[in-house]
Parts: structure tokens; C-alpha cells; sequence
């Protein structure tokens, strides 16, 4: 675990704006607890639970153990391994869950493209069988975690209410219909079984704590790791679509805060509004930070650029009233969230 990861699960769990009595005695539910973002829940929580002396119980779902993951079993943590589509063998550990984080999908772009099934199964299969357990369990709240690709191709500044064009032919769309499904399936079990799910837009999330992992193809490490080398950063498309980022501890902490005080059956942006550029200026921003001016930025669009699983070129602006109404502020900009990455690499 690097330093600046370490010291932003310090600010977490030292924050006066989470109140952390409320998971005592607790039992937390986190699936895809693998990637970057379930896993820095993880983390965060076993810090809080050990600093504040909580008394929680963590159960962490996910497939694999990436190369890099910083995630162990300790004393207060559970790790069940299976794909999310199988039944949850939870009840082996626990008879009863206070908490859910569901985190787990398929978020590589190219992974939407070359493997659409797997990408609607294990959103949608895998979405069913954790509203059934937060039901069964009668948990107290639930965040789903959604992302901004939900709104579709749309421009301008983007409410919670909005919502634009999604292209059913295209079998990129597997993943934006597959998350406003599970949109409708949380609000649907809490119409019907009073589920007290709360969803989480999700914008770009990195910084530290996300690994170096060369399998991950997404877009912040792919800058990041040539721009490293000094190698020049190839544009696939002309860098137009406009990105909506946010630090991963910034992210983190809005979900926790969305868990304990959001509403139930809302929905809630989370992005930073000082991290949002275009493509190209983030390449551009890379190269110059992390590049010392020995990396540039080259438009290259192969034939074949479909295959690469690009969303479509969106001009859109995440707007966070919502959440900052409920006391969360990001802290961290575009050059902090790669210079913290990075160092930690």
C-alpha cells in the first residue's frame, strides 16, 4: 500500500463528516471487492474499524485476486471468491447484513465490445442476486454503483433527472443499458420490497491506490504509463469527448456518505467539476506532467477503431449539488489524482 493511499484512508476515517458509530457492531457487504473501487472500500472500512474500535464484520465478494491487489484477509475481513452471477453463499458466514456496496461489473471498454453477454449477465444477474440478498436480509441501506455512461449521448450539464440517446445497435451499449436495467431493477425492489437502495453515478475514478496493472486498459493508466516512458500518447479517436473525473478517495467517500445519508430510491452524481476536460487535454495535461515535455500527444484512428469499445463523443458536465447538499466536497484535481497515482506506483 503506498503512502499516499495510507494517508488518504487516514483523512477518511478521521473525517468529521461520516459519523462511523453507525457501522458498529455491523456486518458489510462489498462485491467486486477485486477492483479499484471495492477494494479501497475495503480498505477504508478495516482502517475505520480498527481506529474507531467498530466491531465490524467486512465480507468481501470478487472473482479474482488481481495482480497487484492490495487486498488480504484479516481478522475482520471475509473474502468469498465466485462470479456474481452464481448464488451468494453468504449465509455460511453471517445470518445477518447491515450494509451493501455493489460494486461489481466489467468495466474494461474493449471487454464491452468483444464480450457483451458476459458484460449484461454480470450486471444484470449479478445485480438480481444482491437486491435479493439485501431483501432477505433486510439490510439498512444499499448503493448500487452506477456510471455517467447512463445518461447516453447528451450534451450540457447533466442533473440526476437527465437522460440522453443510447444505440441499440451497437454492442458498446451493452454496458450503459445494462446499468440503467439495474438502475430500474434497485428501484423496482425498493418499490416493491421496500429495499433502501441508494445509486451512485460514477465518473472516471482514479488516483491512489489504483494499481499498475498492465492488464488494465483504461484510459488515466494508459496516459499515465506512456507518458512514464516518455513514449507519446496515441489518440485512437480525436480526443473530443469530454471527460468527468474524480479521485478515488473523493469517490469513495461520497459513497460512504451516500450509504449513511443519502435517500432512499436517489440517485447521485459523483464527479469532480474542476477534473473535467476533453480527451485530448488530458492527454495533453499527462505529457506535460508526467512527461517533462519528452511525450506528446499524436491522433492515430486505425480502421478497425470499433474494436477499442470507445463510448460515443459526449460533451457533458456532471453537476454534484445533490451530493455536496449532503456535505461531501472532492479535494483533489487532475494533476494531484495522476501525481498521487503515480507515486504510489
Amino acid at each position: 500500500m503506498g503512502i499516499f493511499f495510507e494517508e488518504d484512508i487516514r483523512q477518511i476515517i478521521t473525517t468529521d463528516k461520516i459519523n462511523w458509530n453507525q457501522f458498529s457492531n455491523s456486518v458489510v457487504f462489498v462485491t467486486g471487492a477485486t477492483g479499484i473501487i471495492g477494494g479501497a472500500i475495503v480498505s477504508v472500512l478495516s482502517a475505520a474499524n480498527t481506529f474507531h474500535n467498530l466491531s465490524m464484520q467486512i465480507i468481501a465478494h470478487g472473482q479474482n485476486l488481481a495482480k497487484g491487489q492490495q487486498l488480504t484477509e484479516k481478522y475482520d475481513i471475509k473474502f468469498v471468491r465466485g462470479d456474481i452471477r452464481n448464488p451468494l453463499p453468504i449465509t455460511d458466514i453471517t445470518n445477518h447484513i447491515d450494509y451493501i456496496f455493489h460494486c461489481a461489473s466489467i468495466t474494461q471498454s474493449a471487454d464491452m465490445v468483444s464480450k457483451p453477454i458476459d458484460v449484461m449477465t454480470i450486471a444484470v444477474e449479478g445485480t438480481k442476486n444482491v437486491l435479493n440478498l439485501a431483501k432477505e436480509q433486510q439490510c439498512k441501506s444499499f448503493v448500487y454503483l452506477s456510471s455517467m455512461e447512463v445518461y447516453g449521448q447528451i450534451f450540457g450539464e447533466i442533473r440526476e433527472s437527465s437522460l440522453g440517446y443510447l444505440d441499440l445497435s451497437s454492442p458498446r451499449t451493452s454496458y450503459p443499458e445494462s446499468k440503467r436495467f439495474c438502475e430500474s431493477l434497485c428501484i423496482a425492489y425498493g418499490k416493491q420490497y421496500d429495499a433502501p437502495v441508494k445509486i451512485a453515478r460514477l465518473s472516471l475514478t482514479f488516483g491512489a491506490g489504483t494499481a499498475n496493472d498492465p492488464t488494465n486498459r483504461r484510459v488515466p493508466l494508459q496516459f499515465a504509463r506512456k507518458a512514464i516512458s516518455k513514449e507519446d500518447i496515441i489518440l485512437h479517436t480525436k480526443g473530443e469527448s469530454v471527460i468527468n473525473c474524480c479521485y478515488t478517495a473523493d469517490v469513495i467517500m461520497g459513497l460512504i456518505i451516500i450509504l449513511l445519508n443519502g435517500k432512499n430510491g436517489e440517485a447521485y452524481n459523483i464527479a469532480n467539476p474542476a477534473a473535467t476536460v476533453t480527451v485530448k487535454e488530458m492527454a495533453n495535461t499527462v505529457a506535460q506532467v508526467l512527461g517533462n515535455g519528452k511525450s506528446s500527444v499524436v491522433i492515430n484512428i486505425p480502421e478497425d477503431a470499433e474494436k477499442y469499445g470507445y463510448a460515443p463523443a459526449t460533451k457533458i458536465h456532471l453537476n454534484v449539488d445533490k451530493l455536496k447538499a449532503l456535505g461531501w466536497i472532492p479535494k483533489y484535481g487532475l494533476d494531484e489524482m495522476y501525481q498521487r497515482m503515480i507515486a504510489d506506483w
